[in-house]
């Protein structure tokens, strides 16, 4: 039976030099909105941090963090599963700090689908969004922004160029997904622009099922990735 997916995204507020984004040292990097989406949904719901205003604000308070966790936990409670690309190297792990609910959030992490972490327990490498959506036939990110530029866009006022940008996400990660499980099939473009496939033969693989995939064979890499990367925080501090 088909299951029922709840996309999850957020976007954060430090503004972390160049395209590669390597946040960590940077942390606490804040979120200015986060977005989730469900099968069926006329529009994804947004939240993003306010002032005393009712104004965005520069980033979330802990409180309005925590209510996206409680929102998420009671989705889930209503049946849904929660499907991320990258949620849990980056969007749980940031939720927690900003939330301080870190148990809630490794929780939320080890349940929820991470379309990209199961493609790289699989294949010892990422695979973008944009780059799934290509080869599926999925409507793509949002064109004109990039996710390490949304904090300029936000910090410069442009808020609703944001929340429409993490609208989207959203929509083409349920879509990926959904199209990807009808198929039991997942497709990529590779850098050489020819497309890849992998078959799903048990559909999309929770956190906590995906952990404990073999390690694929990476010797042919320079530099390749540890899974521990992505997963190291669950352990906590």
């Amino acid at each position: 039976m088909t299951r029922k997916y709840l996309a999850f995204d957020i976007e954060t507020a430090a503004d972390i030099p160049g395209p590669d984004f390597n946040w960590r040292p940077h942390r606490p990097i804040g979120i200015t909105c986060a977005a989730i989406v469900a099968g069926g949904d006329a529009q994804p719901v947004v939240w993003h941090g306010k002032t005393n205003a009712g104004t965005p604000a520069p980033r979330m308070s802990r409180d309005e963090a925590r209510q996206v966790v409680q929102a998420l936990v009671a989705k889930v409670a209503e049946g849904y599963t929660i499907v991320t690309w990258n949620g849990l190297g980056f969007d749980f792990d940031v939720l927690a700090e900003e939330s301080g609910a870190a148990e809630a959030c490794r929780e939320l992490a080890l349940g929820h689908i991470d379309m990209m972490f199961h493609i790289f327990c699989e294949k010892g490498f990422p695979v973008s969004l944009e780059k799934a959506a290509t080869a599926m036939g999925v409507a793509g990110k949002l064109e004109g922004l990039s996710g390490w530029q949304a904090p300029r866009f936000w910090a410069k006022g442009e808020h609703q160029k944001v929340l429409d940008y993490v609208a989207q996400d959203v929509r083409v990660a349920l879509a990926v997904a959904q199209v990807a499980e009808g198929k039991n099939s997942f497709s990529w473009k590779t850098q050489k622009g020819t497309t890849s496939s992998l078959p799903l033969k048990r559909g999309w693989l929770a956190v906590r099922e995906a952990l404990k995939l073999p390690e694929p064979d990476t010797s042919w890499m320079s530099d390749p990735i540890p899974r521990h990367s992505f997963s190291g925080w669950l352990k906590g501090k």
